[in-house]
């Protein structure tokens, strides 16, 4: 069989599963069905492969290709445009046919002519005749109605981050563009805006049917009731009396059904022809490991491609990968993409189609959300583990049935942190942990508060929470009602028991492995305990989530009876580091926790406006402002000149928005009759820009009425609270045992080093002569790190930094800095004698760069231009966070959004290879 006859045989059976009949044009009949494909039908200009019939009517016409051919499908459009407009062989009537396809076993092409724009989509499969015919009545086309029929938006009840992400996707569905991004903060009201949407895309665009994904069976919940609850703008009725909403909790999508809710489980079940079983739906894609090969989704008649017009896909950071995007790829829908949490994967797949931005800091700002400030515990065995000797007697727990035995130990056992409370459980190290977040909570963190603020604790697995439980309602002396666990294998109804911790007194504390970790929405929470690790960026940000939401003083009250104001901010307590492992991409606003209101805004008066200073009183003021009365707001707007104390928070923060600096430095410059793009703006235009923000948002920090009027307001808040005493935190002759501590953790890496030098390569690149050397690379680094941390030596980079911050403080640099793995390289450096300070590798790198580029330009007849400049300073940061850059490197996202390898070629010419083999010898060397 040759390659087209293979195509054209794949093609039919796709044909007949679509519900059309297949003819040759011998065997012509177009009374067999509603729908008939008619192979080499006869035209003026040769014969088409395919002409589509419906109730005898020719309505469109597909162009076969063999499979090689899809790698160049679009270049056979024309070809299949001549068809469609050619005469079609014994009929008298021949209109330019209207639905046009172009086809090989694997591909599918569709064009529609009656759209606004004509353009091409792939297709999983073909269309119905049923749904080629209700095209070809209706007036107008889907993507018509949205370019040409959509009113402007009613902006009651929304806020500016909603009409901004409304009309943003309304504006990119009338550009039919197929993906759009909306990317808004946790507790921003992401499907309130969603639901918004659809009801304008079902009332104005005349949608069908709208699928609404999500990822647990619990947001499925949440999303129903929302719609439920929905009361759109021109119409007093909820938009379930408007409209049919089904929530899938089987096969069956209702026929009658304008808005179907379901799982992205449940919808690939369907699809697949997987079975599912319902507890597949109640744990989040996040937590579900890669489990190898599964089923391809196949052509499924009961569910067509044309099933939905629009997929609004619900935390679409974790459900667009892997085997779950063929559900999105199935059908032939638009994509509408809600996260609070996208990383580079999320924008590639939406094609950086982001159609409304609101961060978590603008989100504080306004007040739609709060600030958080981070607490951290942490124990000996949390941080190194321990070891269990051979012939103890200890108990031997079941971990299913948590059946115990008294038994001994067969051989030694050294656990590293991460086994705690999976293969070993100690729990002496919960109960330190639980009795410090108590002490913290009463003393520190909430002094004055006579309840305990509505808390959350991550465990690790539901065995740990169990643990975990049993320990808080010992620690605590009080009894089961206080402490729950909230997860889907609880007891007890865990949505009963989510209601009574979001609105009732008791449980004070909840315990979650899975339920409420992402997407649930409990605005009392003040406490967020982590007692698990996190390895997902996006994840992470979902779990801190939990504890953004804002909430007024009347509702808090209700629930936490001695708080005497507005929910201002919450508390992450870090009980196992998962706040150093450089997940986050949100980051706390409070920069100097340890600096006073006073200080702060004594810093900015006498001209102390770094980065730090500016964000922590920016947030200080937004909290202060939820706890003053309306007569010291208004005193203070007054002293000000008229600028609200919220304001005046808000321009502090702002001026460092890196967009707004861009727009100003931009406006500089066209000014000043120079022409600038922002990706070539000099690093000096840009300083100048920021400097003028900053200047203007501090300025009413000059009056010293105004700084006096806001310390004084803060001193009759908080006067009454402060009942912490400071001696009972001090720890009589733990400081010379850590020292020895530390002095051992120096020693047994320097010892490493020596024992280990020819063994692994990143420390035979130390060990050589410079001249010597083959180029460091990240990898090299990563295999030291895994080699280091791994029992018993567990020498991670933040524990050895810390012993050397203790050991030789006069010579470390950047203690308080978080690492990153790259500092591995500053450490060895360090212990081998090659450098006299520990500094962190990126402060070395900008060192180097600085001496290296002074060099470069003197021994040169032209120095560097600035966009030469800039080119190397990306080039520089690469190589600080990664040990080492080659071409490859240029598709990475801050290189790749400049331009790419293409772009500094065009830069540099034949030099770039060159440079950068010199930076990666001069830079780490």
């Amino acid at each position: 069989m040759t390659p087209e006859a293979k195509a054209r045989q794949t093609i039919d059976q796709k044909l007949v599963a679509a519900g059309w009949v297949v003819q040759d044009m011998k065997e012509l009949n177009l009374g067999a069905a509603s729908g008939v494909a008619v192979r080499e039908y006869p035209t003026d200009t040769g014969p088409a492969d395919y002409l589509l019939f419906v109730d005898r009517e020719p309505v469109g016409v597909i162009e076969a290709k063999r499979d090689e051919a899809g790698e160049n499908l679009t270049a056979h459009e024309a070809q299949t445009e001549r068809y469609a407009s050619a005469r079609l062989k014994w009929r008298k009537d021949s209109p330019p046919l209207r639905f046009l396809y172009e086809g090989t076993g694997q591909i599918i092409h569709f064009t529609d002519g009656a759209d606004p724009r004509p353009r091409a989509r792939e297709l999983f499969h073909f269309f119905r005749p049923q749904t080629l015919a209700t095209w070809a009545t209706q007036p107008d086309t889907l993507r018509r109605r949205l370019a040409e029929q959509m009113p402007a938006l009613p902006e009651r009840n929304l806020r500016a981050c909603q009409v901004s992400a409304v009309t943003g996707l309304e504006k990119s569905l009338a550009l039919a563009k197929p993906r759009a991004l909306v990317h808004m903060a946790t507790g921003a009201g992401k499907t309130f805006t969603a639901i918004t949407a659809a009801y304008r895309l079902l009332k104005f665009g005349g949608a069908k049917r709208i699928l609404f994904l999500v990822d647990t069976r619990n947001l499925g919940k949440q999303a129903h009731q929302e719609f439920m609850a929905y009361t759109p703008p021109d119409d007093g009725r909820k938009f379930t009396e408007l409209y049919n909403v089904q929530r899938l909790s089987s096969s069956r999508i209702d026929p009658h059904a304008q808005v179907c809710i379901s799982t992205i489980q449940r919808m690939y079940s369907i699809l697949s022809g997987d079975p599912i079983d319902d507890s597949a739906e109640d744990v989040s894609l996040a937590e579900l490991p890669d489990a190898g090969p599964h089923k391809l989704v196949r052509y499924n008649p009961a569910v067509p491609i044309e099933q939905f017009d629009f997929i609004v896909i619900d935390e679409c950071h974790r459900s667009i990968y892997n085997l779950w995007k063929q559900v999105l790829d199935y059908f032939d829908a638009f994509l509408i993409g809600l996260t609070a949490t996208p990383d580079n994967r999320t924008y590639g797949f939406f094609n950086q189609n982001v159609v409304a931005e609101y961060s978590y800091e603008q989100s504080v700002l306004d007040g739609v959300n709060v600030g958080y400030d981070v607490y951290e515990i942490e124990t000996e065995i949390t941080r190194a583990g321990a070891e269990l000797k051979a012939k103890e007697w200890v108990d031997h727990r079941d971990r299913q049935t948590r059946a115990k035995r008294w038994a001994q130990t067969e051989d030694d056992t050294a656990y590293a942190n991460t086994d705690l409370d999976r293969s070993v459980v100690n729990p002496n190290q919960i109960r330190q942990v639980i009795q410090e977040m108590k002490t913290a909570v009463e003393t520190r963190i909430y002094p004055h508060r006579t309840e305990v603020p509505k808390t959350l604790i991550f465990a690790k697995t539901d065995s740990h929470a169990d643990d975990i439980i049993r320990t808080v309602r010992e620690v605590y002396g009080e009894g089961n009602a206080f402490c729950k666990k909230v997860t889907y294998k609880a007891d007890e109804d865990p949505d009963t028991i989510l209601s009574n911790f979001r609105n009732e007194y008791y449980p004070r504390i909840a315990v979650t492995v899975d339920m409420i970790a992402t997407g649930t929405d409990v605005k009392p929470l003040e406490v967020l305990l982590f007692m698990r690790d996190v390895r997902s960026r996006g994840y992470y940000e979902q779990m801190k989530g939990r504890g953004v939401r804002s909430l007024d003083a009347e509702s808090l009250k209700k629930v936490s009876n001695s708080a005497d104001s507005a929910k201002t901010h919450f508390v992450l307590i870090d009980a196992v580091g998962v706040e150093k492992s450089l997940k986050t991409e949100s980051r706390p606003l409070e920069k100097k926790p340890g600096a006073t209101l006073d200080q702060l805004l004594k810093s900015i008066a006498v001209g102390g406006a770094d980065d730090d200073t500016v964000l922590s009183l920016g947030n200080r003021l937004v909290r202060l402002a939820k706890q003053l009365d309306d007569k010291a707001l208004a005193r203070i707007k007054q002293t000000s000149g008229g600028i609200a104390l919220n304001d005046l928070a808000r321009g502090l923060v702002s001026a460092l928005d890196p967009d707004l600096v861009v727009a100003d430095a931009l406006d500089t410059a066209q000014a000043a009759g120079i022409t600038r793009s922002a990706d070539t703006l000099t690093a000096d235009e840009l300083a100048a820009a920021r400097h003028q923000r900053v200047l203007a948002a501090c300025q009413p920090f000059d009056d010293p009425r105004l700084r006096d009027l806001i310390e004084s307001a803060r001193r009759e808040r908080e006067q009454l609270i402060d009942h912490i005493n400071p001696d009972q935190v001090t720890f009589s002759g733990f400081s010379a045992q850590a020292e020895a501590h530390a002095t051992a953790t120096v020693q047994a890496f320097a010892d490493y080093l020596r024992e280990h030098r020819n063994e692994i390569a990143a420390l035979d690149f130390f060990y050589q002569q410079p001249y010597q050397r083959r180029q460091l690379t990240f990898a090299m680094i990563e295999d030291l790190h895994d080699a280091l941390s791994r029992p018993p030596l567990m020498l991670t980079t933040e524990r050895l930094w810390s012993a050397y911050a203790r050991v030789q403080a006069s010579k470390v640099k950047g203690a308080d800095t978080r690492r990153q793995l790259t500092d591995l390289v500053a450490l060895v450096r360090f212990a081998l004698g090659l450098d006299d300070e520990l500094r962190p590798f990126a402060d070395s790198v900008d060192k180097r760069f600085q001496e290296w580029i002074f060099r470069h330009n003197a021994q040169r007849a032209t120095a560097f231009t600035p966009e030469q400049t800039e080119w190397l300073r990306l080039i520089k940061d690469h190589i600080a966070s990664s040990c080492s850059i080659s071409r490859e490197d240029f598709d990475y996202a801050q290189l790749a959004d400049k331009g790419g390898l293409q772009k500094a070629w065009n830069v540099f010419g034949e030099q770039l290879d060159g440079l950068l083999q010199e930076m990666n010898e001069e830079l780490v060397a």
